[in-house]
């Protein structure tokens, strides 16, 4: 990038997926568990398969069977999202 040529693709997409992940955090720390907004499966781009051993059934904001104290909606054991935070032992 050269400066006659402004800001490149590259940071705007990097900017764009910062915000993206900045927003969903914010839904979800701001948010008291009396009036909490669940933030929607797209936005914390929830898939009903793991990433590698991340999976719901191991993560901090499971509630068994099927729900998140985070995510809005019906939540597979064996789901993920980017809000996966795993349980300590």
């Amino acid at each position: 990038m050269t400066g006659s040529q402004g800001i490149s693709r590259r940071l705007v997409l990097t900017i764009a997926a910062g915000a993206s992940v900045t927003s969903a955090a914010v839904v979800i720390s701001t948010s008291t568990p009396a009036q909490a907004a669940k933030a929607s499966q797209k936005i914390v781009k929830y898939q009903d398969t793991p990433k590698g051993e991340q999976r719901c059934e191991n993560c901090v904001q499971f509630e068994a069977p099927s729900a998140c104290k985070t995510v809005d909606g019906t939540v597979a054991a064996q789901g993920w999202c980017m809000v996966y935070a795993k349980k300590q032992a």
